[in-house]
């Protein structure tokens, strides 16, 4: 099977049980340290090559005792893809709230096609390590050694540090990543969508998620796919995943006890958009996204009681970002 790189279409946490107040040492380094780290990121200053290492390290041993589908309590706030546009991320938390003050569950697609994939990557990183309970983080279909070839990822990581040590370290991070998430047993939470391999969210339970993501299977077709307008599964024009239909959501949502999915994977233009009756919601958290195409952006903010509220946000001002010359990427739109 050849693997369509063209994605991204257009579609028309309870309490911490850490006390960061007193914690000395969060996986064998000092809070006092992330914590310089973390200021330094958001000055969207990169960190030494060594810096990188290590935090990756500290990364996988806390991402690893994670479960493929993760359990989050409300409240939390959900985003869809970031895509490296860092001062977009920026604005997010400024109107979203900052770590630990609000819960976090980024659906995945950290990287690639913004100018900042490093600085974005490693800042959540760097905020999941030191909040590990008030970060979440699940994969996307562009953390993946492949897709990042393509579309930008490897490259910034080569021209940043000259070597291909960190985006080696951050792909071994990708492999940790959960496949999904279920906030207060009702919510599904994936990247991209369901799968025919795939009927109960205990079959995502048991899948080596350790790996690359492989061109098809349930692992590929839960970062990949899309709901459709369509009766059962259809082709997709990705050349990856599936197309999905409502009969194929009622069904696995009345199999698991679920009320609706959030996902993230395709570009909308109001920065999110229902499916089918309102069981399918697409949240997009990348304004003006590739820095051309007029969107705005949105985060899923879930009270204690599962209360929905949209929150939408337009891309950074253009005086408080930057814009290095890059490589131009391969054409993505179908």
């Amino acid at each position: 099977m050849t693997l369509k790189v063209d994605d991204d279409y257009s579609s028309s946490n309870g309490e911490n049980s850490m006390d960061y107040s007193t914690s000395t040492f969060v996986r064998g380094s000092t809070v006092g340290e992330l914590d310089v780290q973390i200021e330094k990121l958001m000055r969207c200053e990169i960190l030494s090559e060594n810096e990188v290492k290590v935090l990756c390290s500290k990364a996988k041993e806390i991402l690893i005792q994670e479960g493929n589908v993760q359990s989050i309590d409300t409240p939390v706030t959900v985003c869809g893809d970031v895509h490296g546009q860092f001062f977009d991320l920026l604005e997010l938390f400024r109107v979203g709230g900052h770590s630990p003050d609000t819960n976090y569950l980024f659906l995945g697609d950290f990287v690639d096609r913004g100018f900042y994939s490093v600085e974005t990557f490693l800042l959540l990183l760097a905020l999941k390590v030191r909040y590990p309970d008030r970060m979440m983080l699940i994969r996307g279909n562009h953390e993946s050694r492949q897709i990042t070839q393509v579309y930008g990822f490897y490259d910034e990581c080569i021209r940043k540090y000259g070597s291909v040590t960190v985006w080696r370290c951050c792909t071994e991070v990708f492999d940790c990543l959960a496949l999904a998430a279920v906030i207060n047993g009702h919510i599904f939470c994936v990247h991209g969508g369901l799968s025919p391999s795939i009927q109960t969210i205990d079959q995502i339970r048991v899948i080596d998620r350790k790996q690359e993501v492989p061109h098809d299977g349930p692992m590929c077709d839960l970062l990949w796919s899309d709901p459709d307008e369509t009766t059962g599964y259809g082709v997709s024009p990705r050349g990856a995943g599936f197309l999905f239909g409502s009969d194929v959501v009622q069904t696995f949502n009345e199999a698991n006890g679920i009320d609706l999915i959030c996902r993230a994977h395709q570009l909308v233009m109001e920065g999110y958009k229902w499916h089918f009756n309102e069981s399918v919601c697409t949240v997009w958290s990348a304004p003006n996204y590739c820095y051309r195409c007029g969107n705005v952006a949105a985060i899923l903010e879930l009270d204690e009681m599962q209360g929905k509220e949209f929150t939408i946000f337009e891309a950074a001002p253009q005086e408080t970002r930057g814009a290095p010359a890059k490589k131009p990427q391969p054409d993505y739109f179908l």
